[in-house]
């Protein structure tokens, strides 16, 4: 018997208790015990019915992440809920918390489900690039009927027990929270009432009523748009459609395990895993001990009242934590105040909120004139224009104003942290937290350290990513820290391929067939032309030699993108959608020939390379000067800052996998024939391929 899944009995109830911390994963100990302890209640004749019940805070709750990647131990998961389901005694699954992937596998091989109210079950293995290996996708179906069954297996979201009920998931949600008490409450109530062994294998009548429907390609058709690029919800879809098309449960079975090898050796999969894994070791930084104390964080002033300031103060009043938002001038402060009540609104009418919740949020933001009214707040964050001399500025009067131990942070995406914080008298107070438009959507937080910055503060910043719902990196100080740095050498590589002939529209194409949701000239227009404009303005400046652009003329003939209708593309009332304009090609035909530029036919592939190649080129360089500490934090920051495909696993996973050897070979080509600093091979690149490594062996 394993010591952690143990059997008694109480009455004539066999208890199977299954006790693994943290969440009762299927781990081989797990998997065995379960095993034997079914063999024990088999053995046990005064046993007239088995339950499966957790201790913890939760039912099982899917596969055993640490045995990811290791030869497995018999039993398989589908052969120990084969055994349960064969069982000759009733069995009953008691779910608390959450029975998702092959925790809600296990309890479909029960012959009864009961649920407590608070409980949610789900099939998740989707978002992870693979599909329900251990009869999922025969089991669900055969409860729910094929259109729900195909909807939870290819989201891979989960459901309430209240709903799961409604479905037939589960048979009952019982009265309280008390999980082994109602487990056994009902137990004893199918000895009594003398109810049978009901196996979902042996279920037929959903599958009967509809044999033959259009339901799987009408799903086809609708996933085309949904599941972009994605290769699981479609192997998903085949997989259900097996169980209303096999001769029999076993067939169907043996289809739902060729599909789900299938998955397993796509690179889909692996980058979905590393994403996954990665997104749970980004909180991990190298060099900070877990034991770092926090400030706390009781309340926070925001800085700019416009898209950004806005969007930063409703992450936290969504969270329960009171902000006072800044503006200069009172009609900015009530129109700030005005979008982020009617972005609520809009929540609410799509049943995401109450009108009530809108309300507590509102009265959790209040709004501002005078710095003064930041004097005891825990964090300021600043989301003014782009700017040195106007941040130098705030933060100059922010050190006058607020307390000792306030954080001062920079909502910047390209400027010297150090710097800004040299207009204070406390840099180990000071830090970047760049959040990404729109802010209160997007799940990224650049979390920027500068030379000074205190241990705990960047602690805090990285607790506080968490409790407002971001993913929070922790990178080094450098002109655009991680995501813009890379983001621009793209750009400046997609504005050189449109100078020598591309159109934008060929190279958006490129990035988004990719997998990107949009390329880099639609997401220009969404973020603003006037703030790349502003950037190389400012480089200018500084005395760097910044190029002339043909972008320069969209900004200054007042093409800002999608804010005046007109960018790179142009768009119509009330849509998103970039639309190609002649007067755009006849403005680069113009800027060519000011510069003496022959155009000339540009490959997609050339486009794929010098778009993406350039951006691992500089990941490269970012990593050997210590801005980023692991080429995970690079991936995690373009998968959620930036869009780029999670089921690619990131810009330097994805290099990974397309060969480094490969990418250097390109990089000392195009260095050769583009020329630029951007071309220079990075000397960590170089090592990688000389010693046959990979970032990921970093």
């Amino acid at each position: 018997m394993s010591e952690v899944v143990t059997y008694s009995r109480e009455q004539s109830v066999g208890v199977i208790t299954v006790n693994y911390p943290p969440v009762n994963a299927l781990g081989h100990a797990v998997r065995s015990g379960i095993q034997s302890a079914i063999q024990q209640g088999r053995d046990d004749a005064d046993a007239k019915v088995l339950l499966i019940v957790c201790e913890g805070r939760t039912f099982i709750a899917g596969a055993d992440i640490r045995e990811f990647g290791k030869p497995l131990q018999e039993p398989a998961l589908p052969d120990l809920i084969n055994d349960i389901e064969a069982t000759d005694k009733p069995v009953v699954a008691a779910i608390h918390g959450t029975a998702l992937g092959g925790g809600l596998e296990v309890a479909l091989g029960c012959h009864y489900r009961v649920a407590v109210p608070s409980a949610k079950v789900g099939l998740p293995e989707v978002k992870l690039g693979l599909l329900p290996g251990a009869g999922g996708t025969q089991r669900l179906p055969r409860l729910t009927g094929a259109q729900k069954a195909l909807e939870m297996i290819t989201t891979g979201d989960f459901v309430a027990a209240a709903r799961a009920a409604e479905l037939g998931i589960v048979d009952e949600v019982v009265g309280s929270e008390d999980v082994r008490a109602e487990g056994l409450a009902y137990a004893q109530k199918v000895v009594a009432e003398g109810k049978p062994v009901r196996r979902v294998s042996e279920l037929s009548d959903k599958l009967e009523a509809e044999k033959g429907s259009a339901v799987f390609e009408q799903f086809r058709e609708g996933l085309k748009k949904k599941a972009r690029g994605l290769i699981a919800p479609f192997k998903c879809t085949d997989a259900v459609e097996a169980a209303f098309t096999s001769a029999s449960f076993a067939d169907g079975m043996k289809r739902e395990r060729e599909l789900f090898s299938e998955l397993m050796a796509s690179d889909q999969r692996a980058g979905l895993i590393h994403a996954f894994f990665s997104e749970r070791e980004v909180s991990k930084v190298p060099g900070l001990a877990k034991d770092t104390p926090v400030r706390d964080i009781k309340s926070v002033g925001v800085i700019g009242a416009g898209t950004m300031g806005g969007g930063i103060a409703m992450n936290f009043a969504n969270v329960g934590i009171p902000v006072r938002l800044l503006e200069v001038k009172q009609e900015a402060l009530d129109k700030g105040l005005a979008i982020i009540r009617k972005n609520y609104e809009n929540t609410a009418k799509k049943g995401r909120l109450t009108m009530e919740q809108v309300e507590e949020r509102m009265s959790l933001i209040t709004g501002t004139l005078s710095y003064n009214d930041f004097a005891d707040v825990d964090l300021v964050i600043e989301a003014v224009f782009e700017r040195m001399d106007v941040k130098k500025s705030i933060f100059g009067q922010l050190d006058g104003v607020c307390k000792p131990g306030a954080i001062l942070a920079s909502n910047t995406s390209t400027l010297d942290i150090d710097e800004i914080a040299s207009a204070t008298k406390r840099p180990e107070d000071v830090i970047g937290l760049h959040f990404f438009s729109p802010a209160n959507v997007m799940k990224l937080l650049e979390i920027v350290r500068g030379e000074k910055t205190a241990d705990d503060v960047k602690a805090t910043a990285m607790q506080l990513a968490k409790r407002i719902k971001k993913v929070g990196v922790l990178v080094g100080n450098c002109h655009g820290f991680v995501g813009n740095r890379m983001l621009h050498k793209r750009g400046a590589e997609a504005m050189s391929l449109v100078d020598e002939g591309a159109t934008p529209q060929q190279v958006d194409k490129v990035l988004t067939d990719l997998g990107f949701p949009m390329g880099q000239f639609a997401m220009g227009d969404l973020a603003g032309i006037d703030i790349g404009y502003s950037i190389r303005q400012e480089r200018r400046k500084a005395g760097e030699d910044v190029a002339p652009s043909w972008m320069d003329k969209l900004a200054e003939q007042g093409r800002l993108g999608q804010k005046t209708m007109a960018g790179t593309y142009r768009y119509e009332e009330g849509s998103r959608k970039p639309i190609p304009d002649p007067a755009v090609d006849e403005l680069i035909a113009e800027f060519r020939k000011e510069q003496g530029i022959t155009a000339r036919e540009v490959t997609d592939q050339e486009i794929l390379e010098r778009c993406m190649y350039v951006m691992v080129n500089e990941g490269a360089k970012i990593l050997d000067e210590g801005i980023a500490y692991r080429s995970l934090d690079i991936d995690i920051t373009w998968i959620y800052g930036y869009g780029f495909p999670a089921y690619r696993g990131g810009p330097m996973f994805w290099a990974d996998q397309i060969g480094l050897d490969k990418i250097l070979d390109a990089v000392k080509k195009y260095h050769n024939e583009v020329g630029g600093k951007q071309w220079e091979p990075s000397p960590l690149l170089e090592k990688l391929v000389a010693e046959g490594k990979k970032f990921g062996d970093l």
